[in-house]
């Protein structure tokens, strides 16, 4: 069951703060407060979602494709298309997933190695 007092539904509905990248009704991304690399950003869509099955199977198709066109456009934004980057999204207790909201994180700007994200 979706937890509507996540951080990041707090975050969307702008109960807490956050360092924007881009926003538009369907998406928010914004800087991770605990970056894991030179340049950390965060996706999140806008619906109530889990984890990635969740947010596709509880989706339109135009909602999910529009997210990750969206996750394009901020990474050419970033400056990191051409370099490469690292998109991660983790998923349950065994993917260490920590928020319980569907999210990307948008790694780059630097060699990345096996950091642990």
């Amino acid at each position: 069951m979706y937890d509507e007092n996540n951080i990041f539904a707090k975050i969307i509905r702008g109960e807490i703060s956050c360092d924007k990248v881009y926003e538009d009704e369907n998406c928010l991304f914004f800087y991770d407060i605990n970056p894991a690399a030179k340049i950390h950003v965060l996706g999140v869509p806008k619906t109530p979602c889990i984890d990635y099955v969740d947010f596709v199977s509880k989706n339109e198709t135009s909602i999910v494709s529009d997210f990750f066109k969206k996750t394009n456009l901020v990474i050419e934004k970033l400056g990191i298309k051409d370099d490469g980057y690292r998109l991660v999204s983790n998923s349950g207790k065994h993917g260490e997933q920590e928020v319980p909201h569907f999210h990307i994180h948008i790694l780059g700007g630097e060699q990345l190695n096996q950091k642990k994200i």
